[in-house]
This record gives structure tokens, C-alpha cells and sequence, in this order.
């Protein structure tokens, strides 16, 4: 179906019901219109979410439905996945609101891949805990890649500013060793094609930052620019794409030289997110590039600080379903696209034709 005519089924998994998550999630959906821009299922506990709308004073009403396929247009749907009383104790983290957290992001996961919802939104986990229940994955990355059967790339994002990271949660210490160049030209292409996908960019621009301070100045500070960056670089530009680099990371963000570009290309986490969350603050979305669903999350943790006081803002959580639902319709219509192109390509030609690579997501 169209998307056109599709109102987009929202997942959201709770994370850590200690920290800020239920809290940002109900800010979201206060406002009695909401459901007529989508249809929201939370995946979560009845009783939690009453006691903590009473807490932050949130008038709301939930349709408990036993599945995401039985969620009603026009209603805040929650899966009401536990029955039972629910201990909360804002600030810290439990076994039970992580493992709530653990099943919360199971269930919504297998809802998206049986096509009960359209896209999935996260609230904020605490890694170490769940990894300490068992969970194998050092965030959501990890965990999505695995059932998708795919790799993926973390990608930050606003209307402005988008920064991938090559490398994800792993020690600083690791860094150099993980990056290679078939990684970077396989990440490229990973960014070229959900900025023309998922963001209706055509000629995507990139720019790709140096490891080392002011990006090995010719060797003086490390090899890796020398070695590993340039020719990566040169073999995409061979091949046709428009990635350019790499810069110095110290003096890349700023807005006369970011804002030429589509999307840059980070070596590890903290050298794309430091300068991301900065410049983004409250509008800063975190998208899972090349699945072929669609996941994002705000681009902040679980706030133990704050939590329970009332003082949590839903702007990036809101961002993050927009940002879903807007990538979801992109993708609809990019398929809308290449379906009409294959049926005047059939009628001219007389013969089917293959999709291009770059269509199958």
C-alpha cells in the first residue's frame, strides 16, 4: 500500500522504565491529536505506565491489545506484555527494568519483522546492565544487525548535520585496527545509498574525517590517512561516488565546511558524536542505516539524574518518530518509483527487468 494511504504503525519499546523512557513516551503522545499523524504501539506493562502517568500527571488512555497486529487506528495502542506489579526505582537500574527492557525490544523486533508494525522507535537502554542478564550486544546496533542478518551503520541525524560512525561501541584501544579500507568503501555505499533512499538526496556528497589529530598531517601523526583513508577515497571516487577527505575531525564541524556536505563519514563513536550532539542538542535522531526496516531512538540515555522528576524533555524522542515515519514513506515512494520505471520499461521493451542493487531493502 501506498503510503499515502497508510497510516505508519509506530513501534516503541520502553527501555529502562527506571530511567527517563515511559516518561518521554507519554510527553509524546499527550496530546489528543497525535494518532492522527500515526498509530503508536507501545510495547510495555499497563500497570507501569499508569503508575508513572499519575506521577508526571499525563492524561492518557491505552488500548491493551495482546499483539501488535490487533492495534486500533486512532487509540495509543500498548502490548501489554506484563500483568503484574511493577517495582519503580527512579535513578537506578534493576534486573527488573532490565529485563523488562530486554523483552520490550525482543517483542517490538518481532513485531517489525512480521510486518505487525511499520517502523520501531527506542527508548534508552543501560547496555551493561542487560549485558550482564546475557543480552550479547553492546546496544541496539548490534542486536538489529543480528536478526536482520545484515550490517548496519549508525547514523545520526537532523535536517542539517548527519555523522555515521565506521566504528561503534568498542574500546578506543581498538579503534585503528578495525578500520580497513574495504571497511570505509563498504560504509561509503552504505551512506550514499540511504541518504538517496531513506532521504531523497540524489548526488550525495561525503565527507570522510582522518583518524589521527589534523588527520596524520602527510604522515607525521600516524599512517592510517596515508595507507588506509586515501585509497579508500580514490577507489570510490573511481567508481563514481562523491566522498571527499579526510579532514581534520578538530576543524571539520564547523557550519561553512559541514554544511557542504550530505553526511560525513566519522572514524569512531565519540569523534562523530561529541561534535553531533553539540550542534543537534534536542533535535538529534539516531537511525539505523542499511536494514531493510526502519529503526531510530533520541539521541540521549536513560537520564537516571532526572528521572521521576518531572523534568525529562520529549523533543528528541519526538524527532526520532517523525524522523521513522518520514524515512518509511521516503522508502514507499522510492518503491512506488521503481515499480512504475519497471512497468514502462516492460511496455517499451516488451521484457522485465531486474531492480537495480540499490532498490532492495
Amino acid at each position: 500500500m501506498s503510503s499515502k494511504h497508510h497510516k505508519v504503525k509506530v513501534g516503541i519499546s520502553i527501555g529502562d522504565f527506571n530511567g527517563i523512557g515511559p516518561e518521554i513516551i507519554m510527553k509524546c503522545l499527550r496530546d489528543k491529536t497525535i494518532t492522527d499523524f500515526f498509530t503508536p504501539v507501545i510495547f510495555g506493562s499497563g500497570k507501569l505506565f499508569s503508575y508513572q502517568k499519575n506521577i508526571f500527571k499525563l492524561n492518557l488512555n491505552f488500548n491493551y491489545i495482546p499483539g501488535a497486529d490487533q492495534a486500533q487506528a486512532g487509540r495509543l495502542n500498548m502490548v501489554n506484555l506484563w500483568k503484574d506489579n511493577v517495582n519503580v526505582s527512579f535513578g537506578k537500574p534493576t534486573e527488573e527494568s532490565t529485563k523488562m527492557a530486554v523483552e520490550s525490544l525482543e517483542a517490538a523486533t518481532e513485531a517489525l519483522l512480521a510486518g505487525d508494525i511499520d517502523v520501531l522507535v527506542t527508548a534508552p537502554i543501560n547496555k551493561d546492565e542487560m549485558m550482564k542478564l546475557g543480552f550479547k550486544h553492546a546496544g541496539h546496533t548490534g542486536y538489529l544487525e543480528e536478526k536482520a542478518g545484515k550490517k548496519a551503520l549508525m547514523f545520526m541525524v537532523t535536517d542539517d548535520l548527519k555523522v555515521a560512525v565506521s566504528t561503534h561501541h568498542i574500546p578506543i584501544a581498538e579503534v585503528a585496527q578495525n578500520i580497513t579500507k574495504e571497511r570505509i568503501i563498504k560504509q561509503v555505499k552504505m551512506l550514499n545509498e540511504s541518504l538517496k533512499l531513506d532521504f531523497g538526496i540524489n548526488k550525495p556528497k561525503i565527507a570522510v574525517l582522518g583518524l589521527n589529530p589534523h588527520a596524520g598531517d602527510g604522515g607525521a601523526i600516524g599512517n592510517e590517512e596515508k595507507e588506509i583513508i586515501n585509497p579508500a577515497l580514490k577507489t570510490l571516487q573511481d567508481s563514481g561516488f562523491l566522498a571527499f577527505g579526510p579532514y581534520p575531525a578538530d576543524s571539520f564541524f564547523q557550519p561553512e565546511k559541514y554544511m557542504h556536505f550530505d553526511a560525513v563519514l566519522a572514524m569512531y563513536h565519540d569523534q562523530g558524536l561529541a561534535p553531533f550532539k553539540t550542534i543537534a542538542y534536542e533535535d538529534g535522531v539516531n537511525f539505523t542505516a542499511g536494514l531493510p526496516f526502519v529503526r531510530t531512538s533520541p539521541d540521549h540515555g536513560v537520564a537516571y539524574d532526572i528521572a521521576g522528576q518531572n523534568r525529562a524533555d520529549e523533543q528528541s524522542f519526538m524527532e526520532a518518530i517523525f524522523t521513522a515515519i518520514k524515512i518509511y514513506e521516503n522508502r514507499s515512494e522510492y518503491r512506488d518509483l521503481v515499480a512504475n520505471q519497471l512497468r514502462r520499461a516492460t511496455t517499451d521493451n516488451g521484457v522485465d527487468e531486474d531492480l537495480p542493487e540499490e532498490a532492495e531493502l
